[in-house]
């Protein structure tokens, strides 16, 4: 008897902090590129870091098209970030994955070889995968995107957000424990 298919409303609809904990070990793909999710960080819309905290705006309206969209932003003017929308503007940022599927696409795309290094953090995992603003807004649970959540909790570290000047005292960082795909190690001890 098959699995009945997964709500992502549903499942992106519960705690943010939860949901970016549990991601850790799920799968993301991109028209067949991607692979195992090996770092978040959680966002809520209570907390200034959060693109969220000051209500919709043009740049940020995906984030409150509801749980189970993608919300897609540049940084720095430079890089695409790929993040998870969940209940009541409630985001989670994909920082690291493990290429599983597509690595040729995302050498091409990268222009590096080392597996280690194509998807090891929010901007390069966005250059991998081929992902920009046209993607922004879009559902999860349809094309381009494929996704999986984990099948088995993996050990997770926990750690403060990166890359922020706010909120930077929340420990909503999550990374899978023992990956050398991560965007930057954590504490001891986490």
């Amino acid at each position: 008897m098959a699995a009945p298919p997964l709500d992502l409303p549903g499942y992106f609809a519960r705690d943010v902090v939860a949901v970016a904990r549990g991601l850790v070990g799920a799968e993301i793909f991109v028209d067949g590129v991607g692979g195992i999710i090996t770092e978040t960080e959680a966002y809520h819309p209570s907390e200034p870091a959060s693109h969220a905290h000051r209500g919709p705006t043009p740049r940020n309206a995906a984030m409150f098209l509801g749980p189970g969209h993608v919300y897609i932003y540049r940084i720095y003017g430079i890089h695409w970030c790929l993040n998870f929308v969940g209940a009541d503007g409630a985001a989670v940022l994909i920082r690291a994955l493990e290429p599983t599927a597509g690595l040729a696409a995302m050498i091409e795309r990268r222009g590096l070889s080392a597996p280690r290094d194509l998807c090891s953090g929010p901007g390069k995992l966005c250059a991998a995968l081929g992902l920009s603003r046209r993607e922004d807004g879009r559902r999860l649970a349809e094309p381009p995107f494929a996704f999986r959540p984990a099948t088995r909790e993996s050990p997770v570290l926990t750690g403060r957000r990166i890359g922020i000047t706010r909120a930077v005292e929340l420990p909503w960082r999550f990374g899978m424990a023992g990956s050398s795909y991560l965007s930057r190690g954590f504490p001891r001890s986490s």
